[in-house]
């Protein structure tokens, strides 16, 4: 397939990109050649397939990235600085996402990977099920939920088939480290329910747009034992058929 990666400069897409070469045509679309030079020193330089740099916020630049392309994997975000004033976190998660969406929507892409964020677990003991929403209210939750809501309007709507992952806190552990690059296992980067591997969040993604029997659904991608009994990670090996390789309690 003919697929476009956006946010593909950062720490998970890096991991996105190395997982789908060989597999997949990619092309890739970040801000800037700026933001190559993040992980370059830990991912090396990517050259494997077609950089497009444009801001997301621009719909015509969203557009022009997913000509010819059979799917989507979208993985831009702004963690934002949480100043009142500031509207780019939510130009670049919300306008951004849904310009893709509609980009999408426009040229019938088959398939949409979103990935979103949620805690694994719930601050009340609930079950994170598919539709059990987030409950937090700081800026970045409520943008992450609305990018949710977003994905399953443009499904309830147009039907736009759209798998939404929903990791909690993103590590490699193969290089035993998070994305401040602490060390696992350390006092400043415990290893908690809730991390993944950003290598099988990114086969998650894989796993999603090459899915021809999934119309849309939401999988939480947790890489901890502990997961399956306070949200449905289970479902995405069962329904995904992701199986889960990051080997972190060996940093426990």
């Amino acid at each position: 397939m003919k697929v476009v990666v956006f946010g593909a400069a950062g720490w998970l897409g890096r991991a996105v990109l190395a997982n789908l070469t060989g597999k997949h045509q990619v092309r890739s679309f970040d801000w800037g050649p700026e933001a190559w030079e993040g992980w370059k020193d830990i991912d090396g330089k990517w050259q494997d397939g077609e950089i497009i740099h444009g801001d997301i916020v621009d719909f015509s630049a969203v557009h022009n990235a997913t000509e010819g392309m059979d799917a989507v994997i979208h993985l831009a975000v702004s963690f934002g600085g949480y100043a009142v004033d500031d509207p780019q976190p939510f130009l670049i998660n919300l306008k951004g996402l849904w310009n893709v969406l509609e980009s999408a929507r426009q040229r019938n892409i088959e398939r949409v990977v979103h990935i979103g964020s949620c805690q694994a677990v719930h601050p009340k003991g609930i079950f994170f099920t598919a539709d059990v929403r987030r409950p937090d209210g700081s800026q970045y939750a409520v943008c992450k939920r609305l990018q949710e809501e977003m994905c399953r309007q443009f499904y309830d709507a147009y039907g736009s088939r759209i798998i939404v992952l929903r990791p909690d806190y993103i590590v490699d552990s193969r290089l035993g480290l998070n994305k401040r690059r602490e060390k696992l296992g350390s006092e400043d980067a415990p290893v908690r329910n809730g991390c993944v591997c950003r290598h099988d969040l990114a086969e998650a993604c894989r796993l999603g747009i090459e899915s021809t029997t999934i119309d849309f659904d939401i999988f939480h991608i947790v890489g901890t034992p502990e997961a399956d009994k306070t949200c449905n990670v289970e479902r995405s090996r069962s329904v995904l058929g992701l199986e889960y390789k990051g080997d972190l309690e060996q940093y426990g």
